[in-house]
């Protein structure tokens, strides 16, 4: 028997069914929703991806100078697992960790003047991969020439170790940095490797494309850290600005105006720099000129990063002095309860997922800085396929310092 309620029935006409049922219902819920997507030639930056060819172009950041030393330390670069040392006649090495005789792991291995050896058969590398000693072969191995442990270049500047991992015959010119160049009486240089600008602890568990775009973006100043969760830097911060963005030679600029309540102009000059700098003057504007610090957004893998900082500074650990307080607290001080209520950069960029979901944005015009920053880069990724060189690598040891126009300014 037919029921004229059933919509498969013959017997009701077909303006009728698309009454009972639209053949499309658009109701906003979640169910059906499609898998998501992300931009993997922007974030994956292991060897052989897009992103991890690019990074390997320049030199990055290892650890602090203090963290090369007779101890062998794991570090974690562009998802490769090396061990760091310093032979004991003074010279940084960063190899594969495990021996090229059978696989042990240089970790677990002895520093000496000339080398790491392994702790298994007591084979000797020295900073470059030589094997330089085979104890248990026949003439302390005749051979031990043929062997090299994979290693990659370092070398030490403004109190780091820098590694370059990429193609040998593009390895470039270690860059130096003018704002860190030239100090003021008084000033000398601070390193530190606690990812200061993070918002978290020293290793944040999301991909560095999060945290680097980040950098372009001005507004969530206002939002985010200066009425959403309290003022966390200086009050002229919550002003919200007027913005624009440009492409400077191998940067980003962002550049907002806030009118103070004093007739005077605050200008505030901010940069991301390829191929991962921070150029952020202090939030909390202690004095006006170029920028203080740089830091540098070291990828650990697709999921994780850190940076590491240099600043010029007037006393020792007034790098740190510029962390965030929320709710009167360091990050690591609040209560699950507080970081739910006090969210800071860590818990915004940190909650987008391992790699944020890039076919669900809906990019608005304060995202012009995004866009700009992620065509820069698909820029350098195109100059990479066209066999040239990307943007900011030098060959000439004469090249001069780089220079930032980032800072803040005050005036009429």
């Amino acid at each position: 028997m037919n029921d004229t309620n059933d919509i498969n029935d013959t017997t009701v006409s077909a303006e009728t069914r698309a009454r009972i049922i639209p053949i499309k219902l658009d109701t906003g819920t979640a169910y059906g929703r499609p898998a998501t997507s992300y931009k993997k030639n922007l974030t994956e930056v292991g060897a052989g991806t897009p992103m991890g060819e690019l990074l390997r172009r320049y030199w990055h950041p290892v650890g602090l100078a203090a963290d090369a030393n007779d101890t062998p330390r794991k570090v974690r670069v562009l998802g490769e697992d090396l061990i760091l040392f310093r032979d004991k006649s003074g010279r940084p090495g960063l190899v594969h960790p495990n021996c090229a005789h059978r696989g042990a792991s240089l970790y677990y291995g002895k520093v000496e003047e000339n080398g790491i050896r392994c702790c298994y058969h007591g084979w000797l590398f020295d900073v470059e991969g030589h094997c330089m000693e085979q104890p248990c072969e026949p003439e302390g191995g005749r051979a031990r020439g043929k062997v090299r442990q994979p290693w990659y270049p370092v070398e030490e500047l403004y109190g780091m170790v820098w590694a370059y991992l990429g193609p040998p015959d593009k390895k470039p010119v270690l860059p130096r940095y003018e704002c860190l160049e030239v100090l003021e009486e008084g000033e000398f240089l601070e390193a530190d490797d606690n990812s200061i600008g993070g918002g978290g602890p020293p290793i944040i568990p999301c991909n560095w494309l999060q945290h680097y775009e980040n950098l372009v973006d001005p507004f969530h100043v206002v939002i985010l850290h200066s009425t959403f969760s309290g003022t966390q830097f200086v009050e002229q911060m919550a002003l919200m600005p007027e913005v624009t963005w440009d492409v400077a030679a191998q940067s980003v600029r962002t550049v907002s105006l806030r009118k103070l309540a004093d007739g005077k102009t605050l200008r505030r000059i901010s940069e991301a720099g390829l191929p991962t700098l921070r150029v952020i003057p202090s939030p909390r504007i202690g004095r006006y000129g170029m920028v203080e610090s740089l830091g540098w957004v070291l990828p650990i893998d697709d999921h994780s990063f850190r940076i590491y900082t240099v600043g010029r500074v007037h006393a020792v650990g007034d790098l740190v002095k510029v962390r965030s307080r929320l709710n009167g607290k360091l990050w690591e001080d609040l209560t699950e309860e507080e970081h739910r209520q006090f969210p800071g950069d860590y818990e915004a960029q940190v909650s987008q997922g391992a790699i944020a979901a890039h076919s669900e944005e809906h990019l608005a015009s304060t995202d012009r800085g995004i866009v700009m920053l992620r065509r820069l880069l698909q820029k350098q990724l195109d100059a990479l396929t066209e066999g040239k060189d990307p943007a900011g690598v030098s060959f000439d040891t004469a090249t001069p310092p780089v220079h930032f126009s980032a800072g803040n300014f005050l005036g009429n």
